[in-house]
């Protein structure tokens, strides 16, 4: 289980095509604190490290992963937000994010608005925002703003903005 609450931006180094899969090798600052076989959220898909060393850590992910989230479109030097999954003991800051990702919206619309950005998102219309309710976009938590058929939008507060992707 994660958050929504980034840990740390990771840079894309490689991606290997493996049959079908990719294998993912990230720089990361916490890649000193990592160990093969731990669960990490990357912009929100739950992957497992599979190699570690200094500064760099490897994950793959498989067909079904590429199909669903936006990891087929990494390319070298690109940043995703990384998190660690959440221990019993440690704080509740986000929401409850498993990491399995229901689809890929596509960012129809970034505005400034009163110190912050709204991002507006178009999906499939599978009803799954609701005003106020939590959603995870590229692994952060967030809040729906307003909430349409196929819409719905999001407010990004600076330290967010600055801190994640989302700045790119």
């Amino acid at each position: 289980m994660f958050t929504g609450i980034i840990d740390s931006l990771a840079t894309v180094e490689d991606i290997k095509n493996d049959k079908g899969n990719l294998q993912i090798t990230f720089k990361s600052s916490i890649a000193k604190e990592l160990k093969v076989d731990q669960s990490l959220c990357h912009n929100g898909a739950c992957l497992t490290v599979v190699k570690t060393n200094e500064d760099q850590y490897t994950i793959d992910a498989i067909s079904e992963t590429i199909a669903r989230t936006n990891l087929g479109d990494l390319k070298i030097g690109d940043l995703i937000n990384v998190e660690r999954s959440m221990s019993v003991n440690s704080r509740f800051d986000g929401h409850l994010v498993q990491g399995h990702i229901d689809e890929v919206g596509i960012c129809e619309k970034i505005s400034e608005s009163d110190g912050s950005w709204v991002f507006e998102f178009e999906h499939s219309g599978k009803n799954i925002t609701v005003e106020k309710g939590s959603i995870t976009v590229n692994g952060v938590s967030l809040t729906v703003v307003e909430s349409a058929d196929t819409l719905f939008s999001v407010a990004i507060i600076p330290y967010t903005f600055n801190n994640t992707n989302f700045c790119e």
